[in-house]
């Protein structure tokens, strides 16, 4: 069992890193940690000595002043040092760094600096050091104005704001899910690399992200269609758009019935990308899921009996509640990384039909149980 630590956790990459390391219990042992412990020696030195690896991502991304920005980033590694020389520390030290190290800034210099005091610190002790040099992160749940360009777009997009490209440069980019695969192999590893240069996944012009944010946004949320994605960069972009939407006042969606002296014609869903199409049926107070997906695009359409669908967050606590009823047949798509449910609340059979982008691969199910 592997101990490790997380500096920062409640950052974006912090988080997803958190949860996905949570997701091989048998693997890691998670150690808490709080801002508050880079002020309290007592309580950085027993979470320090507690840690077999320790992934350092508390940094300060942007402030009014960079100058604070370059101190800030800077104290906090040598906060970091001064516990590991106080513990005698001999733990896999891992530190996220930039591609802004080269650039003439100093948010890009604190990086830089950082990495080589740890990797001076590592020298010196006999410790391990994995200095990760990143490029531009996306994925759910960035904070606009914040972590991303992307994540201000779709923070914008989604509530219909109008977005304003200052510089429409030309980006690499790694998803937030890949370069936590990425820091997970490092640990695996014991990697001792103290400049680990990470590849970007893609590439691509601030505009054309833009445009294509703009398409999930006419196409998904306006017409309900699942847009067409021709890559697996836009298939990571528009999961991290649907993120991005408010999906208490979203969902649920009722379906278009076309009506005749027949009865009733109702298309579930119309889809640009493959994907399966099934059916269940569940009985009187039955609950089916509690489980969520990390990549799977997901919808459940209610079309005979009432239903009750839970939706929550992996990490938070607030619960979506949406009731559905085959009499006004509608749909709640599943946002990934939400833990979501569907039960049975009414007195008759409940029929609902499920599409989901890729059929069910046992061997890689990207299902994870967890009740809402």
């Amino acid at each position: 069992m592997i101990k490790v630590g997380i500096t920062g956790r409640e950052g974006f990459v912090g988080h997803h890193l958190y949860q996905t390391l949570a997701l091989h219990k048998d693997e890691f042992s998670l150690i808490e940690f709080d801002r508050i412990f880079f002020d309290d020696n007592r309580s950085m030195d027993e979470f320090v000595s507690s840690c077999d690896v320790i992934v350092h991502l508390a940094a300060l991304n942007r402030h009014n002043d960079p100058q604070f920005i370059y101190e800030t980033n800077i104290s906090l590694v040598k906060k970091l040092i001064a516990s590991l020389e106080r513990t005698i520390s001999k733990a896999h030290l891992i530190i996220s760094s930039s591609t802004q190290e080269e650039r003439d800034n100093l948010y890009g210099k604190s990086k830089k600096e950082g990495r080589l005091l740890l990797s001076e610190w590592a020298n010196q002790s006999g410790g391990s050091l994995s200095g990760l040099v990143i490029p531009n992160v996306f994925g759910p749940f960035g904070h606009p104005n914040y972590n991303s360009v992307i994540a201000t777009f779709c923070h914008q997009i989604a509530r219909s704001e109008t977005p304003k490209i200052d510089v429409d440069g030309d980006l690499k980019l790694i998803y937030v899910g890949e370069l936590v695969e990425e820091i997970i192999n490092v640990i695996r590893n014991n990697d001792n690399t103290h400049k680990l240069i990470i590849p970007h996944s893609a590439q691509s012009k601030v505009s054309e992200i833009l445009s294509l944010l703009q398409y999930f946004r006419k196409s998904y949320q306006d017409d309900g269609e699942i847009p067409v994605l021709v890559n697996d960069f836009q298939h990571k972009l528009f999961n991290t758009y649907r993120c991005y939407m408010d999906v208490a006042s979203y969902f649920p969606k009722k379906f278009v019935q076309h009506a005749d002296n027949r009865g009733v014609f109702v298309e579930i869903a119309r889809q640009g990308i493959a994907g399966q199409t099934s059916f269940s049926t569940t009985l009187p107070g039955i609950t089916r899921g509690n489980h969520f997906h990390t990549r799977k695009i997901e919808r459940f359409a209610v079309i005979k009996g009432k239903a009750l669908i839970q939706l929550r967050r992996i990490g938070t606590a607030e619960v979506f509640d949406f009731y559905l009823d085959g009499h006004e047949a509608a749909y709640v798509d599943m946002p990934i990384w939400y833990t979501h449910n569907i039960k049975n609340i009414g007195d008759d059979i409940l029929y609902t039909i499920f599409w989901i982008n890729e059929p069910f691969n046992a061997n890689d199910p990207d299902t994870y149980f967890e009740i809402v």
